[in-house]
């Protein structure tokens, strides 16, 4: 039994523990202001152990929520928060940043030792035009005989603009090597200079904007001693797999598998996108053996 428990304080946010741990805290309608693309996010985010693996506003980039679906291109909206990128004028901060609202949760539940999150959102521009309703399901359960635990993450939105929308990013607006957007988790100060590990082994800087169908991080901790991982797994169900990565140990940890990396993807009007991904958290450094073997666990539980 992985005596997985919730706390739901039916307002906000949603608590998940085992045992004595708080694993996370999902905040589903945020209070952050307009600026900063309010949406919902995971943070705290932690291991097993207990260490936390995720990082809320960084005083670099304020609208850096942890673990969360941000969309820094939607069309000539901003879903992931500050200023956005224009290939005339670089970074600037325009009317245009979105709120991803909360509307109805409608299931919560532990049931076989995995625990269960779904509800309804609404997607509103800056000017308050409702653009897309999305069904959000998250899961998480426990492997402790491998000193992780699975979070899946699964989106399904719907155009309900009147209009196509072009899902690009930065590097599709012209900046290279900044394709961001779709599931981005930043890691915590303390995990900057960490490893970012590819599936042919390969690690370093050189896996932003590589094709892969998963990717793993470790990084280091600040106050207790050792280090702790992630491997963030696309399932090969979504439309652009495998996907592109935006990854980084430099000036700061962060992955994300990234669907609209270097080339705009078109969201028609009245149709339905979905994406899921598995966020296996673990305790402890990962080797390209380790990290397979949580990536593998990842899309069982996506297949499960």
């Amino acid at each position: 039994m992985s005596d997985l428990t919730y706390r739901d304080d039916e307002t906000a946010s949603v608590s998940v523990a085992v045992a004595d741990t708080e694993l996370f805290t999902y905040v589903y309608q945020s209070a952050a202001a307009q600026y900063e693309s309010p949406r919902p996010y995971v943070h705290p985010l932690r291991t097993l152990g207990g260490r936390v693996v995720s990082i809320y506003r960084p005083h670099d980039h304020l609208w850096h929520v942890g673990l969360a679906w941000s969309l820094p291109h939607f069309g000539a909206d901003n879903f992931w928060g500050g200023p956005s990128f224009r290939a005339d004028r670089g970074y600037v901060s325009l009317d245009n940043n979105g709120a991803t609202r909360h509307r109805r949760t409608g299931v919560v539940e532990v049931t076989d030792d995995v625990f269960t999150f779904v509800h309804d959102l609404d997607w509103y521009r800056f000017d308050g035009t409702h653009v897309v309703t999305e069904t959000r399901r998250l899961t998480a359960r426990v492997e402790a005989e491998r000193d992780a635990w699975v979070l899946t993450f699964e989106t399904s939105m719907e155009n309900v603009s009147g209009a196509d929308i072009m899902i690009g990013s930065p590097t599709t607006e012209g900046r290279p090597d900044a394709g961001y957007g779709g599931l981005f988790w930043r890691g915590p100060r303390s995990f900057t200079g960490g490893t970012v590990l590819g599936p042919d082994g390969a690690t370093g800087e050189a896996l932003r904007g590589r094709h892969a169908s998963w990717m793993a991080f470790t990084g280091q901790h600040d106050e207790v001693e050792g280090a702790s991982s992630i491997v963030m797994v696309d399932a090969p169900t979504n439309a652009q797999h495998p996907p592109q990565w935006f990854a980084r140990s430099e000036p700061f940890g962060c992955l994300g598998p990234a669907p609209f990396f270097s080339a705009e993807v078109r969201f028609a009007d009245g149709t339905r996108m979905t994406n899921r991904y598995a966020v296996v958290i673990a305790d402890g450094e990962v080797d390209l053996n380790r990290a397979t073997s949580l990536a593998a666990l990842g899309t069982a539980t996506l297949n499960s």
